[in-house]
């Protein structure tokens, strides 16, 4: 005989349910029965620690983008209050909620308060308002990026015109205006050649430069030469900037030379008084010398004829004949005197016009003498001092100078302007 299949599937159905209910019966434990061992029931878990549960560890925006991100945490935020700190300017946080607010804004950008492609790092905490020590800190990144390349620019820190002398000192700073990408190294180069200046490589560092006293040719325009000075940023992708500094120098007095060259003329000046003065001295002794014995022999004979005639009413036949011889003796040492002590007129002329060339001298020496550090017109001076020497050492070349052999400097002055030469040489009228 066939048996059916589907009274097959029911005699299984059966065994099945027969078994698992008797199963279960042999596990119930009658209460009454204190010797089971009670089965252990399964600890429900529950969240008790502070977290932040959706926090972003990194935030990029585009500027003039906006940024509204809501914080969440697995405990009643009614009772928790939100805080920043090392915030960028305009990242905002709602105290209450949670809510993280950023408005991009491009001034803040253009002002140089935000800075592209630059990571700011901001700390975020939440705390409960009951118990200070619930509370929870972390950290997260935002940076800001713009798609708008905007080029960087260097910016001398002076005009782009400038005038300078031969000898001044040109000094100044290469800044930069960073923009998309900041610039990252500045090339100079100059339209002439230049020595002794310090070389620009980076922002902010100091272009310093002294053109030379010979700088400016006799050839140049004008008398003026324009140097040309180049400065070229560029950046990380070689996009460049070039500043130029248009620089005109103009020609100038090379006053240290010139200071030294007007010393000189006055020290060659100086030594030349001096000799004038000991000269002075040689024929100022001379003509005194020989005034000195014309006035002995004039003496002489003045007495001489004095004592003849006085000899001559004597009653004395021979004392009245030596009065009489007396007169002519005294007229005869008149060619004597000629002879031996000829009058020193030429010398004295020349004692004159030396002590006159001295004085003049003397008088330029302090009318030409230079005022403030640099005097302006040194070279007028100069050349004043020049002329004015060789005019009078020309007027005096036939005069042979004297040297001052014995006597200091300071005794020569001291003669020199003592009254009794004052007083003799003094023009009369």
């Amino acid at each position: 005989m066939r048996i059916h299949p589907s009274f097959i599937r029911l005699n299984i159905l059966i065994v099945f349910f027969s078994v698992f209910f008797i199963n279960a019966e042999a596990q119930v434990v009658n209460p009454s029965d204190t010797t089971h061992k009670t089965v252990d029931s399964i600890p429900t878990s529950t969240d008790t620690v502070l977290r932040i549960k959706n926090i972003n560890p990194y935030f990029t925006l585009h500027v003039d983008s906006s940024l509204n991100y809501k914080l969440e945490i697995n405990k009643d935020q009614s009772k928790y209050y939100w805080y920043l700190r090392n915030s960028p300017i305009g990242l905002k946080i709602n105290k209450d909620n949670g809510l993280l607010t950023f408005k991009a804004d491009k001034s803040f950008f253009l002002s140089g308060k935000l800075k592209y492609d630059n990571e700011y790092k901001v700390a975020v905490g939440v705390q409960n308002l009951d118990n200070p020590k619930d509370k929870v800190d972390t950290m997260f990144s935002i940076m800001f990026y713009n798609t708008e390349i905007i080029p960087s620019k260097v910016k001398p820190t002076v005009s782009s015109v400038l005038y300078a002398d031969e000898g001044d000192t040109i000094s100044f700073k290469v800044q930069c205006e960073n923009g998309s990408f900041p610039i990252e190294g500045i090339t100079f180069y100059a339209n002439t050649p230049m020595k002794n200046f310090t070389l620009v490589r980076h922002c902010d560092d100091e272009f310093t430069w002294t053109p030379p006293y010979d700088f400016v040719k006799e050839t140049d325009s004008g008398r003026v030469k324009i140097v040309l000075l180049n400065f070229i940023g560029s950046n990380k992708f070689m996009a460049r900037d070039t500043a130029t500094v248009k620089l005109i120098v103009r020609d100038a007095l090379n006053y240290p030379l010139a200071q030294q060259d007007y010393n000189l003329v006055v020290k060659n000046v100086s030594t030349y008084i001096v000799q004038l003065q000991y000269t002075f001295f040689q024929l100022d002794k001379n003509v005194k010398k020989t005034k000195s014995t014309r006035t002995t022999f004039d003496i002489t004979g003045s007495t001489t004829a004095l004592t003849g005639t006085m000899l001559s009413t004597s009653t004395n036949d021979g004392t009245k004949k030596t009065g009489q011889v007396l007169p002519s003796v005294g007229v005869s040492l008149v060619p004597i005197k000629e002879a031996v002590a000829p009058q020193k007129v030429f010398d004295q002329n020349q004692a004159s016009l030396i002590r006159t060339s001295i004085k003049r001298l003397d008088y330029m020496l302090r009318d030409n003498v230079l005022i403030g550090e640099k005097d302006g017109d040194i070279i007028k001076k100069t050349n004043k001092l020049k002329e004015e020497l060789k005019q009078i050492q020309i007027q005096l070349i036939d005069i042979p100078l004297e040297l001052t052999n014995g006597m200091s400097e300071e005794d020569i002055k001291k003669y020199f302007n003592s009254p009794k030469v004052n007083k003799k040489y003094r023009v009369k009228r």
